[in-house]
């Protein structure tokens, strides 16, 4: 055992986050840790770090063990060099190398010194200090940023680099315990099967937040946050799926019983007044007042247990018996309400025709990419990072004019966003110039577009205003109460959350905002930038389902296998 972690309380306010938590964990396992966004995942990782000490419990690790974990904000490093800022946080690097840089100067005669100095030096060299550089900069390059950006600022740097640089720095620290929050969001399909040959060789325990379904797979145990409480599955997804169906199934059996029964007791304890009223012997009066005080006391205890949170997966619902699935589907917890097109069209219109496109800056990303989308179609566009695939969508978002804010210098900004996004291209007004082939939309194409980050311009207004602005941006009339249900829709508390400013919201929260705002002027064409990022299994879920059912049509980006499959559609490599 290698880490013990009890929490008796965790409290924000008036929400209790956690309430006799435990969990321990052992060396060289793997564990995955999911939960229902805002349970404490990433809470857990500031409490187990000391970043977090307002909490009432312990949390014991052993004094040998070394820990490491990944970063999610960079406040202050700003200015740092990627390569040093790596090094800095390796244990005991920064120590070892001092030691080893001043010492030989000054130690002269000194015995205690050249002790100091001899046993730095075989430190340094048991943790293979000496190549570090050189093994930091290549493992860089293979998650794709290039040597202008290693040599660089992590300033320079964009969210999903920021993220590849807090991974590197974990596969070379050599810790006993790693612990890393959401590692594949931003990854192309080369960079996450780098990680998973990582994640399923190392030596150290790992410990995971992560709703990937291709990561949970290769776990040893996955540890859901529920209810303020750790519930371990040994296994991996598959085996997590099957064994929380039966001890939900067994929840919400219970649960249900215990409905019956405060039902019942509620009848009781009617039925008992009213004897109570009607009778003239004492003797009786005081049974039935004692049956109706002790019927009162085990209501009371039954009604201070809180609802269970009740979750299936779709595939192990759709086997339950009836009885189950009636029990089931009164009792489960709510989910996000993704309300996407359903009604088909009367034709099958061609949306979108790219043919024999080459799209670059000075030179092409891509050459020769041909694909035609109809309503009801789907295609997904796969490539590496860098390859163009933003640059691709961008630029029909310009061919189509932009409809969201039918602004021509917005296509212009669009078109400099995706080469802000291309590793080693420049911002520029210009934008990507068409150097072969075509790309034609449909006349006044209403398409909805779900980003993995944020209009930079929209994070300081409040969640409500910002929901009605992408709204009114879209030529869509939208009440108060109209805001209030989409909150309600997608789990926000429409009384409160209205308020949030955008910059306070989850990652999770932010997602679902993404959600409304694709959806705001039921658009013909979605498109989708890695939409299960942040979200999770069981949003993840509902996305999945309201996007089967979607009659309009589908131009996305996944590198989530599980995600791809249930969508489907035709495959255009970009950038191969």
């Amino acid at each position: 055992m290698i880490a013990d972690i009890s929490i008796i309380d965790k409290s924000y306010g008036d929400k209790v986050l956690y309430r006799d938590f435990s969990l321990r964990l052992s060396a060289r396992e793997k564990v995955g840790l999911i939960g229902r966004n805002g349970t404490g995942k990433t809470t857990l990782f500031n409490i187990m770090t000391g970043l977090d000490k307002d909490f009432a419990g312990d949390v014991a690790i052993n004094k040998r063990t070394v820990v490491i974990s990944s970063r999610q904000e960079h406040h202050g490093f700003e200015d740092a060099p990627v390569l040093a800022y790596i090094l800095d946080d390796l244990p005991e690097y920064a120590k070892l190398k001092h030691i080893l840089d001043t010492y030989p100067a000054a130690m002269d005669d000194n015995m205690s010194k050249i002790h100091t100095y001899s046993n730095a030096m075989e430190r340094f060299m048991a943790l293979d200090y000496y190549m570090v550089e050189d093994e930091i900069r290549r493992s860089l390059n293979a998650y794709g940023l290039s040597d202008d950006k290693v040599d660089g600022t992590i300033s320079m740097l964009s969210g999903g680099q920021k993220r590849f640089v807090e991974l590197v720095k974990v596969q070379h620290a050599k810790a006993d315990l790693a612990l890393i929050d959401e590692p594949t969001n931003h990854m192309d399909f080369v960079a996450k099967e780098l990680f998973l040959d990582w994640f399923n060789n190392t030596k150290e325990a790992v410990v995971v937040i992560t709703h990937d379904r291709d990561v949970l797979q290769a776990v040893d145990r996955i540890v859901e946050i529920r209810d303020g409480r750790a519930y371990s599955f040994t296994g991996n997804y598959d085996a997590y799926l099957r064994t929380n169906t039966t001890k939900i199934t067994s929840e919400v059996t219970e649960f249900s019983m215990t409905q019956r029964r405060i039902a019942n007791l509620q009848e009781d304890i009617i039925r008992f007044r009213r004897f109570k009223e009607r009778a003239r012997d004492p003797g009786t009066i005081s049974r039935f007042k004692s049956l109706q005080q002790k019927a009162e006391k085990e209501l009371g205890s039954l009604q201070t247990k809180e609802k269970p949170t009740f979750w299936i997966d779709r595939e192990s619902a759709q086997n339950l018996n009836v009885k189950m699935t009636n029990a089931y589907q009164q009792h489960k917890a709510r989910n996000i309400t993704v309300n996407a097109r359903t009604v088909e069209s009367t034709t099958s219109r061609q949306l979108v025709d790219v043919s024999k496109l080459s799209l670059g800056y000075n030179k092409p990303l891509f050459t020769d990419v041909s694909f035609q989308l109809r309503e009801g179609e789907r295609v997904r566009l796969h490539g590496r990072n860098g390859a163009g695939k933003t640059t691709l969508v961008q630029a029909i978002l310009a061919k189509a004019g932009d409809q969201e804010k039918a602004d021509v210098q917005v296509a212009s900004d669009v078109l400099a966003k995706a080469a802000s996004r291309t590793p080693g291209v420049k911002s520029q007004t210009a934008g990507p110039t068409i150097m072969a082939g075509t790309i034609a939309t449909e006349r006044e194409l209403t398409i909805g577009i779900y980003e993995q980050e944020i209009d930079g311009r929209l994070l300081s207004v409040k969640l409500g205003a910002a929901i009605e602005k992408v709204y009114l941006d879209k030529d869509v009339k939208i009440s108060d109460q109209k805001i209030k249900q989409l909150l309600s829709d997608y789990l926000f508390e429409p009384n409160t959350d209205g308020d949030v400013p955008l910059s306070r919201l989850s990652g999770g929260q932010k997602a679902r905002f993404q959600l409304i705002a694709m959806l705001a002027n039921d658009p013909q064409l979605l498109i989708l930038d890695e939409p299960t990022n942040h979200l999770d299994l069981p949003s993840i879920e509902e996305l999945e389902n309201a996007l089967q059912k979607y009659k309009g049509a589908i131009l996305y980006v996944s590198h989530d296998s599980y995600f791809t499959g249930h969508i489907g559609g035709e495959t255009v490599p970009i950038g191969q």
